[in-house]
């Protein structure tokens, strides 16, 4: 091959290789590139993941010692002078302190401001509680006024004597009626209208002897009492007036306890129940179809019962060497949801309520004061400064609310 041939054909064959290693080249630096947008990604991930664990772990150490902090003394932050009128019983409703006597029911904020005021005349008040939501009645009467925390949500007439009622957080109430020989059980809505009445007597499904509907109206459970021969029973029933309960007439559950009376029922959510006799408390479970899922015997004479969306507390008499010694007064058990006893803690004074939280309980009386976390550790164990008919918690952490005979003062426990 002549020397301008060759030279004709290494000029063709070195450009296509220059352009195969610059092609070459072009694809490396963009592998190298994806590869650094891949690390950078990944980078930003585990730093991402790294400061939500730190985070976490920060509030978690916080929360832990806020849950097990030890107050050593309280410090009053605020006081709003306010006159309170004589007779009248106070509750916490939904952080507003509700008033009711026999001449009204009111409602104010922890400053003292009226939301709201209903004037009534009734012998024997009743209320019923159900989150944000109250309803009155009287005994023997035959109007229930339903309200919540912000205005008069509806008034029910009845054209029986009411006897005992409840109420849902809607506003839904389940009432009780006497008619004789007969009761009837009625679901109302806040307005006033009748959704539904079922007719009960002792020689058929027995006496209702109480009742109670679930925070979003659509479950209601009873508690019967029958006697066959000379032998008292209990049953406890469970109703669904949502569209699965319709399609089951409405019975969906029932459990009979023989030789024993059940006084009390109660719903801790949309989904969980309680009933008290005098052997044993049962827990039931189901959002449809509430169904048995813990039994506790109990051989001891209960004082109270109290609870929240969470735990159930039993209050008994102290007993035993404690009791002997003069230690103690009572025993506080407490039970969650799943009916299992978390634990029994011992006080020594008379007590006007026992308030659960969802990480604490609090016995108070007018002066003395206890506040333990769910596991029992004593948060503060003393004094009140100002005789006390009232205490809750307040919206921020370590305050209280305390309404005194002449003032609503916010506490702050340190």
């Amino acid at each position: 091959m002549k020397a301008k041939e060759r030279r004709a054909l290494l000029d063709k064959v070195i450009p296509f290789e220059k352009k195969a290693r610059d092609s070459a080249d072009g694809d490396t630096k963009r592998i190298n590139y994806k590869e650094k947008i891949r690390g950078y990604r990944l980078a930003r991930f585990y730093r991402a993941i790294l400061f939500m664990l730190i985070v976490f772990a920060v509030g978690a150490a916080f929360y832990m010692q806020w849950r097990n902090k030890i107050y050593s003394e309280n410090v009053l932050i605020t006081t709003t002078g306010i006159r309170f009128v004589s007779g009248t019983t106070m509750k916490n409703l939904g952080g507003y302190i509700l008033q009711y006597s026999k001449d009204g029911i009111s409602l104010t904020d922890e400053k003292g401001a009226a939301v709201w005021n209903v004037t009534y005349e009734m012998q024997e008040p009743r209320i019923a509680i159900c989150q944000n939501t109250v309803a009155v009645a009287d005994y023997n009467g035959s109007t229930i006024y339903i309200l919540d925390t912000q205005k008069k949500l509806g008034e029910i007439n009845t054209n029986l004597p009411i006897r005992a009622f409840d109420v849902a957080a809607d506003g839904l109430v389940l009432v009780a009626l006497d008619d004789g020989n007969s009761t009837w059980i009625n679901l109302y809505l806040a307005d006033g209208t009748e959704i539904f009445n079922y007719r009960t007597s002792m020689s058929d499904s027995g006496y209702p002897v109480s009742f109670s509907v679930s925070p979003n109206g659509k479950l209601v459970g009873i508690s019967f009492l029958s006697v066959v021969g000379d032998t008292p029973g209990s049953s406890v029933a469970f109703y669904n007036f949502g569209p699965v309960g319709q399609n089951a007439n409405n019975l969906m559950s029932g459990y009979n306890y023989a030789n024993v009376v059940v006084p009390y029922i109660n719903f801790m959510s949309a989904d969980t129940a309680f009933a008290v006799s005098d052997d044993r408390i049962m827990f039931f479970s189901g959002n449809e179809k509430p169904i048995s899922i813990a039994e506790n015997l109990i051989d001891e004479k209960i004082r109270g019962i109290y609870s929240n969306e969470d735990y159930v507390g039993l209050v008994f008499y102290a007993s035993g060497e404690t009791l002997y010694r003069g230690e103690v007064l009572y025993r506080l058990d407490v039970y969650d949801k799943k009916g299992v006893l978390i634990l029994s803690k011992d006080f020594d004074f008379e007590y006007n309520e026992i308030v659960f939280t969802k990480e604490s309980f609090i016995i108070y009386n007018e002066l003395d004061l206890l506040i333990c976390n769910i596991s029992g550790t004593e948060r503060y164990n003393g004094k009140l400064d100002k005789v006390t008919t009232l205490f809750m918690p307040a919206s921020f952490i370590n305050r209280y609310i305390a309404v005194t005979t002449d003032s609503i003062d916010i506490l702050e426990f340190k």
